[in-house]
């Protein structure tokens, strides 16, 4: 079962807009069992569109679409398709009556071009929106399926879950085959290195059992994956549920110290979900990532639970006031220094009153390094109630690698540092 996505708009191709639309489309198909082979991005271009879905429908079972339903006439996706399935546009009355609805709720006045909105072609089964005015539009041709929907990323999500996907799962339920998924979150070890130490696994797999390496700076996502579809007849989806958990124990094992969780969850939540069930608090003192750290911490629902605050000091005097950093450490040591980090992180913990507490101190470039302290030095300090640890990294890359590199970095040490003080 194959599925192409075909995502819609100019502002997409200029740059103005990332398509995330996509990358979560393509994780739920792949959940219910269907393969993504394509994802194409055009313009507002009818012609486009047209071409595209001549294309797709050779390649596909299903074809999904985000964008061009908006009231404006720059989008022409819905004329579009109501030519290319060879329907009439008509207005839809529950269509109709979910726009007045949303607009009775905002009060504003209902424009021409809003009421439009409510039109769609003859031929199409109406998903309603329940979070918008353009409702999404299934087409059905030649045992092939088509969807057309919003743009607008929350309408999309909504129209999918409660509409879309379950509706795709009923219309081609003989046909689907499961696809299971289990991640491994690794840091501190590189892509290569960790590769060797797996590899007695990774040789091992059977064919229908595939790894693949999600590399991020700091970190690298481990993802085993099983396809149904490409399982010996006979043999279960129980079966291959129990293959895969075995393989993916195995993969721990190796990867060893360097394994952080055994979902694919953000490591600022893995961080987060470790310190809370110890309640425990945490605080962080920032210079060369300037509140990176904390933004990170920050995004994930339910963060207040563990941290409490941060001290983003950039400039040496917010150091000294705000930390409590000595003026003779820094004239000996320099800003960027074990001594300057630790005294942070001690005048952290004492200031906000966490638990634990990270510091960090570097020079991010693309100026202001040195021989001794080139561009990508960093020093990172954690400290709890009666232990501190300072450790010095060198990293490369750009400024923003570099900051992400050196956020991440904090955090792991942290939780290796918390793993050992409790």
């Amino acid at each position: 079962m194959v599925a192409e996505i075909i995502t819609i708009g100019d502002e997409i191709l200029i740059g103005q807009v990332v398509d995330s639309n996509s990358a979560w489309l393509a994780s739920r198909l792949n959940e219910a069992g269907v393969s993504v082979g394509r994802i194409t991005s055009i313009g507002d271009d009818p012609a486009v569109l047209i071409q595209t879905l001549d294309e797709a429908s050779l390649r596909a079972d299903i074809v999904l679409m985000t964008g061009g339903l908006g009231p404006t006439r720059d989008d022409k996706t819905k004329q579009t398709l109501s030519r290319y399935f060879g329907g009439k546009l008509v207005l839809h009355p529950g269509a109709l009556e979910n726009v007045k609805r949303i607009f009775s709720i905002t009060n504003r006045p209902l424009l021409e071009s809003n009421i439009r909105q409510a039109e769609v072609p003859d031929n199409c089964t109406v998903l309603l929106n329940k979070q918008g005015t353009a409702p999404g539009m299934w087409f059905e041709r030649e045992g092939k399926i088509y969807v057309s929907l919003p743009g607008v990323p929350y309408e999309m999500k909504a129209l999918v879950i409660e509409q879309a996907l379950p509706m795709l799962k009923g219309y081609f339920q003989e046909r689907l085959s499961p696809v299971l998924h289990r991640t491994l979150v690794t840091t501190g070890i590189g892509e290569s290195f960790l590769a060797e130490r797996i590899a007695p696994v990774e040789t091992a797999l059977p064919p229908y059992i595939h790894l693949a390496y999600l590399p991020r700076p700091g970190m690298v996502r481990l993802r085993l994956s099983a396809y149904g579809s490409e399982y010996p007849p006979g043999r279960s989806e129980g079966e291959l549920e129990a293959e895969l958990d075995a393989f993916t124990a195995r993969l721990a094992d190796l990867a060893g110290e360097y394994v952080i969780a055994h979902q694919d969850i953000p490591v600022p939540e893995i961080i987060l979900n470790r310190l809370k069930d110890k309640g425990h608090t945490l605080v962080t003192a920032e210079s060369c990532t300037g509140g990176y750290i904390a933004h990170l911490l920050t995004q994930i629902p339910g963060a207040s639970e563990v941290f409490l605050g941060s001290v983003v000091a950039y400039a040496n005097q917010v150091k000294a006031w705000q930390l409590g950093v000595r003026q003779t450490t820094l004239d000996r040591f320099g800003a960027v220094s074990r001594e300057t980090v630790s005294e942070m992180a001690a005048g952290a913990r004492e200031k906000l009153g966490g638990d634990y507490a990270i510091a960090v101190s570097g020079i991010m470039g693309p100026g202001g390094g040195s021989p001794e302290k080139p561009v990508g030095t960093v020093w990172i300090a954690v400290a709890s109630r009666d232990q501190l640890q300072a450790e010095k990294f060198s990293f490369s890359g750009e400024r923003p690698q570099l900051i992400e590199r050196t956020a991440l970095a904090a955090l792991d040490m942290l939780f290796h540092f918390s793993g050992e003080t409790d």
